[in-house]
């Protein structure tokens, strides 16, 4: 009976020692944006949660509505204790201008934590930053960005006809979308230390626009007709640790796609600096019925005006 006692102890040891050892991801979700079945980041990490749990070695928390934050003398201040002990972090949500991470004490933060080697990743309009504003950051972190007016947001059907060997593509096969796919980043010089992973080509019409906004036509991007584009990357940086970027993510029910889902799950797996399986991160197909849920409560998309009779 001792023995038996002792070898339960030992098992329970083992236990916890495991799950203390486990890879840390956080992932954080932004809060509502755009009409029904756009832009949800809640749904969509949610749905990219549950197929991560399980995973050997992978611990994730999601942080919905934004930044994490506690209420602390009646007053809303940042929760960053969310990240102790991170390995990975993943931002999906609204960007730009008044992107969630780069006010100044979060930038300030995401520094600390890149500079431990903790990975981090983004996805559709997470990568965008301005150039004075993060810009300089996110080239260094997960290898470039997307930039007003310099990259274009248009509607169409990405055509990904090959893949490169790398552990986000393990299992996925040739696929297409039609999505805001961005194009034309912002990358560091000469593209230095990005990896390609996902590249397809525009179309001359893509490139003639319209783009969601502003909507162009560019001239420089209509001067690159021809030219295969980039819509999602990965780097290794020299802290240790990874980064990469994804254009896509506009499209709620592109989550059903399931080797842009497997892509993405992939990638969090190699984020969070674990072994990717040969065939891919196990995903369960998303059925019409959980596509639908988590949802956010939204306005319905405006109707659009008539065009006054002349």
């Amino acid at each position: 009976m001792k023995f038996r006692a002792l070898v339960i102890v030992a098992l329970a040891s083992l236990t916890t020692l495991a799950s203390a050892a486990d890879r840390k991801l956080v992932m954080i979700a932004g809060p509502v944006s755009h009409p029904p079945l756009m832009h949800e980041f809640r749904a969509g990490s949610m749905l990219l949660q549950k197929r991560l749990q399980g995973f050997p070695g992978l611990k994730t928390v999601l942080v919905t509505n934004g930044w994490p934050t506690k209420m602390v003398d009646g007053k809303r201040v940042d929760d960053n204790s969310i990240f102790d002990e991170a390995d990975a972090i993943f931002i999906y949500s609204d960007g730009g201008a008044n992107h969630l991470a780069v006010r100044p004490e979060r930038l300030e933060f995401l520094r600390g934590q890149v500079k431990k080697g903790v990975s981090l990743g983004c996805a559709h309009y997470a990568v965008e930053v301005v150039p004075d504003k993060g810009g300089p950051e996110w080239k260094e972190w997960i290898g470039g960005h997307y930039e007003n007016s310099f990259s274009c947001n248009p509607i169409w059907e990405a055509d990904f006809q090959t893949l490169p060997v790398h552990p986000i593509t393990r299992g996925v096969k040739p696929f297409k979308t039609k999505d805001e796919w961005y194009f034309n980043m912002r990358f560091r010089d000469g593209k230095a230390g990005v990896k390609d992973i996902l590249v397809a080509k525009p179309s001359d019409a893509v490139r003639d626009g319209p783009y969601v906004h502003p909507k162009g036509p560019y001239p420089h991007i209509q001067a690159a007709k021809g030219r295969p584009e980039t819509m999602m990357w990965a780097v290794e940086r020299p802290d240790g640790g990874r980064g990469f970027g994804f254009t896509g993510g506009h499209f709620h029910l592109n989550w059903q796609n399931d080797d842009q889902r497997r892509l993405i799950l992939n990638a969090l797996v190699w984020l969070a600096k674990l072994e990717v399986p040969a065939a891919g991160v196990n995903s369960a197909p998303v059925s019409d019925v959980e596509i639908m849920q988590n949802l956010d409560e939204k306005k319905p998309a405006a109707p659009k005006k008539a065009a006054p009779k002349s």
